[in-house]
């Protein structure tokens, strides 16, 4: 291979690892799944075009493409022209974000207010019984609810707690507020250990954002979910479906997952249950390798 071959294979290299993840970042951001942010951003890149002509740019089936236009049209990120045919038009970046911001604004105000009147109403009308300690489960739906209770787990946490999960996982994880609130746990003299099982060192660097007090590489128990914090709580999640079905996008975005809504997991308090797993987690992080002597290799 040339000189120049060599350069060329190089640069189309990174500029597919920025596609990967500028759609991950996509994806957390606006809550869409895989194959609506590839169109977002191939929209934003193609200009007007029609779906049909989408489909065939992107080699993805003209169903689904016209479904994913249609969801995002109701959701105000792309906008049809009245023509015939119609065009698709990828809204603005910048009036995206503030689409989002403005509903989340309006649900973070709706829940407040409504939240206050009915705590007023159930301290009045229902009697609360104290009773003894019990065990309790909970099945958490979706992944940005997920992401919510283990970033409450960490802010609320100066205990050791492990973070066992793939690195798809952990990527996604960065564009969330979990970075921060490890950091808040790590401040009040907690210990965050991350294990996960990267086999490509491009990602190395990627999982250390996270800034964990420390970080290991090893081979996992499963492709699930498990963070656990010691004596109190923990958090799993069965196998995730973090590879894509569509050949056409698998060297870009085959390590991030399509359907954030199909993601759930399991909370428990019980604590022969916390104390197992927290022994397990303990064993495979003897087994790992720190990620330190992996980057100097």
């Amino acid at each position: 291979m040339t000189k120049n071959g060599l350069e060329d294979n190089l640069s189309t290299k990174s500029h597919n690892d920025d596609w990967a993840e500028l759609i991950l970042q996509l994806s957390s951001i606006l809550d869409l799944e895989e194959v609506e942010a590839r169109i977002y951003l191939n929209l934003l890149r193609l200009g007007p075009v029609t779906a049909s002509a989408l489909a065939k740019e992107l080699d993805v089936d003209r169903t689904k493409t016209y479904r994913t236009v249609d969801k995002l049209l109701n959701q105000s990120i792309v906008s049809t022209t009245i023509s015939n045919p119609k065009l698709c038009i990828a809204t603005k970046p910048e009036e995206v974000l503030q689409i989002v911001l403005q509903k989340k604004q309006d649900e973070l105000n709706r829940i407040n207010k409504v939240g206050k009147e009915v705590i007023e109403k159930i301290n009045k009308i229902v009697p609360i019984t104290s009773g003894v300690y019990v065990p309790t489960f909970r099945t958490v739906q979706g992944r940005t609810n997920i992401y919510s209770h283990i970033e409450k787990l960490l802010e609320d946490s100066s205990k050791i707690i492990y973070i066992v999960t793939t690195t798809d996982d952990i990527l996604r994880m960065y564009h969330t507020a979990i970075p921060e609130k490890i950091k808040e746990c790590i401040d009040k003299g907690g210990i965050v250990r991350i294990m996960t099982d990267a086999d490509d060192k491009k990602f190395l660097p990627l999982i250390e954002r996270l800034e964990a007090t420390e970080t290991r590489i090893g081979k996992l128990p499963s492709k699930g979910r498990i963070i656990v914090e010691q004596g109190k709580q923990m958090i799993m999640s069965d196998a995730m479906s973090g590879r894509s079905s569509d050949d056409s996008s698998r060297a870009t975005t085959e390590t991030f997952s399509t359907n954030p809504e199909s993601d759930f997991a399991l909370w428990t308090n019980s604590a022969e249950m916390v104390n197992n797993i927290f022994s397990l987690c303990k064993f495979l992080w003897r087994t790992a390798k720190p990620l330190k002597k992996l980057e100097a290799k």
